[in-house]
């Protein structure tokens, strides 16, 4: 039953893209997302703090790095994620998520000195062709003259930061706890997000957005990472990264179950080319090294 635990990472994270697409009308997309960290960092203050505290020196020697890590993972991630939830449906943004380990192994091969496998160059071809055949609704040629949109734009952009994010917390090793460490980067998150939601015009409040904010800022903040944690720690890294193909999958469904988002066949065919990529990427290891005779 260990396996329970990344699933309910994956399934919570799943359901935020839709509340992310909700939240598009409702709140200003710097609002929503200086609000989730702002509920997250209160709420488990209580509990991280007298640990933060202990491990104060560690913390202090790498402030650098807790400021690019929470920049990348709680105000690039999140916030490109928000205002890209604006102009393309939660489906693709589940897809463009989906990515996100491709995006990690490409990146590991410059900044952690990766082996380049067949399986990664196969992979990032069939994501790449699934991509381009989702933003142009099986007309690909038709980029070349329309070019990708706004929104398209902003969620590839926001995978790339958070697979980024990902090489670089790998690559750092920071030997404090990983609750220590979260706390830290949600804070330095925090501070960069504060100027884009003083210059936001909707940041009030309401009846219609504090449920979407509240399940941001709770569930998608503290509960899946917990689960996250204790499923890398349970399975293995490897095993439970496995876990977040089914991302796409599980964004799929729930956008066409509560948001009404149609599904061609052209969002499928492209869908299905994606998660192929990504899964050959992650399971062919066959390098490129030559033996020296």
């Amino acid at each position: 039953m260990n396996f329970i635990y990344p699933l309910i990472a994956v399934l919570i994270w799943s359901i935020n893209a839709i509340v992310s697409k909700l939240a598009a009308s409702s709140i200003d997309p710097a609002a929503i997302s200086f609000y989730r960290w702002l509920i997250a960092f209160a709420v488990i203050t209580p509990f991280v703090i007298p640990s933060v505290v202990r491990q104060r020196q560690i913390i202090k020697q790498h402030l650098a790095k807790f400021f690019v890590l929470g920049a990348l993972g709680m105000c690039m991630f999140q916030g490109l994620a928000y205002f890209a939830a604006q102009t393309i449906s939660a489906a693709l943004m589940g897809v463009a998520n989906g990515v996100i380990p491709l995006l990690t192994l490409i990146l590991s091969l410059f900044i952690l000195r990766s082996a380049l496998t067949l399986g990664l160059i196969i992979g990032a071809l069939l994501s790449f062709v699934g991509l381009v055949w989702l933003v142009t609704n099986g007309h690909p040629l038709s980029l070349l003259s329309d070019g990708i949109n706004k929104g398209e734009m902003l969620i590839l952009l926001a995978s790339l930061a958070y697979a980024l994010y990902g090489v670089l917390l790998k690559k750092w090793a920071i030997p404090v706890t990983p609750w220590a460490s979260l706390y830290i980067q949600i804070f330095f998150g925090l501070v960069c997000i504060i100027p884009f939601f003083l210059c936001a015009d909707n940041v009030a409040l309401n009846a219609t957005n504090i449920p979407l904010v509240l399940f941001a800022g709770i569930p998608a903040s503290i509960i899946a990472p917990f689960t996250w944690m204790a499923g890398i720690r349970l399975l293995g890294a490897y095993k439970a990264s496995i876990f977040l193909n089914f991302a796409p999958i599980f964004t799929v469904i729930i956008a066409a179950i509560f948001l009404n988002e149609s599904i061609t066949i052209h969002f499928v065919i492209g869908t299905i080319l994606v998660l192929i990529g990504v899964i050959v990427a992650q399971t062919v290891k066959k390098t490129f090294a030559t033996k020296s005779k």
